[in-house]
C-alpha cells in the first residue's frame, strides 16, 4: 500500500496524544509584535471556548526579532503537532442563505466546519483566506467569522484572500486579527511550531508584487535560507495548480514557489477554489518531482460554498461535493494528513510521507 493511500485508521493523531501535546506545549517565543499561541489578539475578543493550550498563563518571552521576520515558536517536543487548516469560509451576514451562520443548502456552512475544528482540538489553525465574505470588512468579521471561528483566534495563524482586498487595503483583514497576520500591509511572515518552520505568504500578487527581485520574494529567501529545518510548509491563498472550475492553475506567484522549491519547502497549502485536492509533489513547472518537489493541499471548503471541477494532471485526490477541513499532524521528519468531513459529508483523504 502506498505512503498516499494509507488508512485513516494510521494517519489518525488519538486524542490522548493531542491533549497530552497541548497540555505540554512549552515554552512560546515570538518577535516583532506578533502574539504567541494563547493571546487573544486586542480586536476583537474572542468567543468562549477555544482549543486547549491557549490559557493566558502560558510562559512567554521576548527576543529580537530578525529584520523583517515575525516568528512564533513553539519549543519542539518528540510528539507530533496537529493542525488544522481551511479557506474560503465565512459568508457575508447579509446573505439570504446565512440563516443565523447555520447556512442553507450548499451556502454558509461554516459553522459546522467551525465545529469540526474545535472537536479535534487542534494546536493550531492556518486560515486560508477569503475568510471573511464578501468584501472583507471588520463588521462582517464580527458578525459572521468571529461567531464561529473566532473560538480559535488565539492559535490562528491567517492568509489574506482575494475578496478581503475588496476593502481598501484588506482593512478589516487586519483590523481583525493584528498582528498575528504579520506586518500590516504585507502579509507575509513566519512561524515555528513543533519542529516544523512555517511561512505566510501573499499570493495577491496584483496588489503585493511576487515578482522575482520583490520584497516579497526577497523576504521569502532569506527567511528559508535563515531557518534550514528538515520540514517546511508554506501557505497562502491562490493555489499555483488546482482543478477548480472557477479559477484554476495561476503562475502570478511562479517566484515565490521557485523560491520554495529551492529551499526544498515540503508542503504548500491554498485556498480560493472551493473544494479539496491533493497534489504530488511537483516543481514549479508542475512535473512530477518526489524526491524534492512541494505537494500542494486546496483547501477551500470552508463553509461559504462548493463548486465544480475539472481534471488536472498529479492530482492524487479531490473532491467538491463535502465541506471540511485538513489535518496536519506534523512531525520530526514527516507528516500526516486527513481531510474530515463537516455538514454530513461523508469524503476524507489520508495519508502519511517524510520530509524532504
Amino acid at each position: 500500500m502506498s505512503n498516499s493511500h494509507r488508512s485513516r485508521r494510521r494517519t489518525l493523531v488519538p486524542i490522548g496524544v493531542v491533549l497530552a501535546l497541548v497540555a505540554g506545549a512549552g515554552l512560546v517565543t515570538y518577535q516583532q509584535g506578533l502574539p504567541p499561541f494563547g493571546r487573544a489578539a486586542a480586536t476583537p475578543a474572542p468567543t468562549a471556548g477555544g482549543a486547549p493550550g491557549t490559557a493566558a498563563s502560558d510562559p512567554v518571552t521576548r527576543s529580537p526579532g530578525t529584520s523583517g521576520t515575525s516568528r512564533l515558536s513553539i519549543t519542539p517536543r518528540s510528539r507530533p503537532v496537529l493542525v488544522a487548516a481551511v479557506g474560503d469560509i465565512a459568508c457575508s451576514p447579509g446573505s439570504p442563505a446565512f440563516n443565523r451562520g447555520r447556512g442553507r443548502g450548499n451556502e454558509c456552512r461554516h459553522q459546522a466546519v467551525a465545529d469540526l475544528v474545535v472537536a479535534r482540538r487542534p494546536a493550531a489553525f492556518f486560515a486560508l483566506g477569503d475568510n471573511q465574505y464578501d468584501n472583507g470588512t471588520l463588521a462582517a468579521y464580527r458578525a459572521s467569522y468571529d461567531k464561529a471561528f473566532g473560538r480559535l483566534l488565539p492559535i490562528t495563524r491567517p492568509v489574506v484572500g482575494n475578496h478581503e482586498y475588496r476593502t481598501p487595503g484588506a482593512a478589516g483583514y487586519w483590523d481583525y486579527f493584528g498582528s498575528r497576520a504579520g506586518p500590516r500591509g504585507k502579509g507575509w511572515y513566519s512561524f515555528d511550531i513543533g519542529t516544523w518552520h512555517v511561512v505566510a505568504l501573499n499570493a495577491n500578487c496584483d496588489v503585493v508584487s511576487c515578482a522575482p527581485g520583490s520584497e516579497q520574494e526577497r523576504w521569502l529567501r532569506a527567511d528559508l535560507a535563515a531557518h534550514k529545518t528538515r520540514c517546511t510548509l508554506a501557505m497562502w491563498h491562490q493555489p499555483r495548480w488546482s482543478s477548480g472550475s472557477e479559477h484554476g492553475d495561476s503562475k502570478k506567484a511562479m517566484a515565490l514557489v521557485r523560491a520554495l522549491y529551492d529551499h526544498r519547502v515540503d508542503v504548500l497549502l491554498s485556498g480560493h477554489d472551493h473544494d479539496y485536492e491533493r497534489f504530488a509533489p511537483q516543481d514549479p513547472d508542475g512535473r512530477l518531482d518526489r524526491a524534492r518537489g512541494v505537494r500542494q493541499f486546496v483547501v477551500g471548503g470552508g463553509g461559504k460554498n462548493l463548486r465544480t471541477m475539472t481534471g488536472e494532471k498529479n492530482t492524487e485526490a479531490k473532491n467538491a461535493s463535502t465541506f471540511g477541513a485538513l489535518f496536519l499532524s506534523l512531525g520530526k521528519g514527516s507528516y500526516s494528513w486527513t481531510y474530515a468531513a463537516a455538514y454530513g459529508g461523508s469524503y476524507g483523504d489520508a495519508g502519511t510521507t517524510a520530509c524532504h
